[in-house]
C-alpha cells in the first residue's frame, strides 16, 4: 500500500519520520561531538559540555528540552548552542523527504542511513576539517548490504561500481597533479573517498551532476566563509554531501528536467 493512499496513513508516516529524523540527528550530532574529540560515541550517557552534568530523560527530548530550558544546561546553566536544535530540525525534514521520495520501501531505509552517514561527516568537517573514514566504511557496508533488496541487475551494479572507480580515481589523479602545480594539497583524500562512495549510490550520470553542484555550492561557501574569516581554508565535505543528498532525493526529475532543456 502506498502512504499516499490514504491522508490519515500519510500523516501518521510523516510525523513519525519526523520524530524518527529528529532523535537520528541528535545522535548524530552528539557522534560528531565526540568524533572530533576522539571520544567514543557508542558508550557513555549524553553529558553537558561545560559542566560534566549527565542528562536526564528530560534534557535528550530533541527540539524541545532546548526550547522549554531556553537554551541553556538545566544544572550550571551553560548557554546550549543552537547547533542542537538546528540539526535535529534538519534532519527530521531529511528524513520526511526521503519517505516522501522512496515511501515505505528497503531503498528508503538505504537512503536514509546514507544521508545519515553524509550528515555524519557534515557536522565533522564544519567543526575539525575531517571526514572520519568510519563514514565511508559504513556508506559502502550499507549499499552491499542492500544490494539484495535494490537488486536492478548486475549491470546496474556493474555501473555503480565503475562510476565509483571513475570519479574516485579519476578525482585522485587530478588531485595528484593539482599538488605538483600548486605546491600543496588541492583535495583531500576524504572528498576523494567520498565522491567513490558516491559513485556507488548515484551512478555515472547522477555522480557527474553532483560533482558540478558540489563545485557550485562550495564556491558560494567558499565565498562567503572568506568574507567573514580572511579567506581561510574552508572544507569541502559539507558542499559534497549537501549535493550528493540532492541528487540522492531528487537527481531523477533534475536530470531529466536538465535533458529537457537540451532537446
Amino acid at each position: 500500500m502506498s502512504i499516499y493512499e490514504y491522508r490519515p496513513v500519510l500523516i501518521y508516516c510523516i510525523v513519525v519520520a519526523a520524530a524518527l529524523g529528529a532523535v537520528a540527528g541528535s545522535f548524530l550530532n552528539c557522534a560528531a561531538w565526540r568524533i572530533v574529540r576522539g571520544e567514543s560515541f557508542i558508550r557513555g550517557r549524553s553529558r553537558c559540555p561545560a559542566c560534566g552534568h549527565t542528562l536526564g530523560a528530560s534534557e535528550l527530548i530533541p527540539i524541545v528540552s532546548w526550547v522549554v530550558q531556553r537554551g541553556r544546561c538545566k544544572a550550571c546553566g551553560a548557554k546550549v548552542s543552537a547547533r542542537y536544535p538546528l540539526t535535529e530540525l534538519c534532519f527530521a525534514a531529511l528524513t520526511v523527504m526521503c519517505l516522501l521520495r522512496f515511501g515505505l520501501t528497503p531503498l528508503c531505509l538505504r537512503n536514509f542511513l546514507f544521508l545519515c552517514c553524509l550528515f555524519l561527516l557534515t557536522l565533522t568537517d564544519l567543526e575539525d576539517m575531517t571526514i572520519p573514514d568510519g563514514c565511508h566504511i559504513a556508506a559502502i557496508a550499507i549499499w552491499v548490504i542492500f544490494l539484495p533488496f535494490t537488486f536492478k541487475g548486475w549491470r546496474d551494479v556493474l555501473m555503480s561500481v565503475l562510476a565509483a572507480f571513475i570519479y574516485g580515481g579519476g578525482l585522485l589523479l587530478v588531485s595528484l597533479i593539482m599538488d605538483k602545480v600548486l605546491g600543496r594539497d588541492s583535495l583531500g583524500g576524504g572528498d576523494i573517498k567520498l565522491f567513490f562512495v558516491i559513485g556507488l549510490y548515484l551512478g555515472i550520470v547522477g555522480t557527474l551532476f553532483a560533482l558540478v553542484l558540489a563545485c557550485v555550492l562550495g564556491l558560494a561557501f567558499n565565498a562567503i566563509l572568506n568574507r567573514k574569516d580572511g579567506g581561510r581554508a574552508f572544507p569541502f565535505g559539507p558542499s559534497i554531501a549537501a549535493a550528493a543528498a540532492l541528487m540522492l532525493l531528487y537527481g531523477e526529475p533534475l536530470i531529466k528536467w536538465y535533458m529537457g532543456l537540451l532537446g
